[in-house]
């Protein structure tokens, strides 16, 4: 099993895994498992994913086949995304897993 680099999610990235998903804030959210509401307040730099949804966003960015370099603003200031394919539109993060 590969050893997963711990990603520090902040606003920047939250909002361009969300683009890069083609998901708003409250389908990213019911995918997640969260309210939409904590997804709005992770984008907004209010909080910041932690713990288990740190990792599960860091799991579903590395299966839609986005590459996030994070880590707190005055360290890297805002997301370096590295682009790749994006889903499908309209498809799922469960629908493009299910695809592989």
């Amino acid at each position: 099993m590969r050893s997963r680099r711990r990603v520090k999610w902040d606003a920047g990235g939250v909002r361009a895994l969300r683009h890069h998903l083609g998901m708003t804030q409250q389908e990213m959210a019911g995918e997640l498992g969260v309210r939409q509401q904590t997804v709005s307040e992770w984008e907004t730099g209010s909080y910041r994913p932690r713990g288990p949804s740190a990792t599960l966003l860091s799991l579903v960015a590395e299966r839609a086949g986005f590459q996030y370099e994070g880590g707190p603003p005055e360290e890297k200031g805002d997301a370096q995304v590295i682009p790749h394919a994006p889903l499908a539109r309209g498809s799922t993060v469960h629908e493009n897993r299910a695809k592989r």
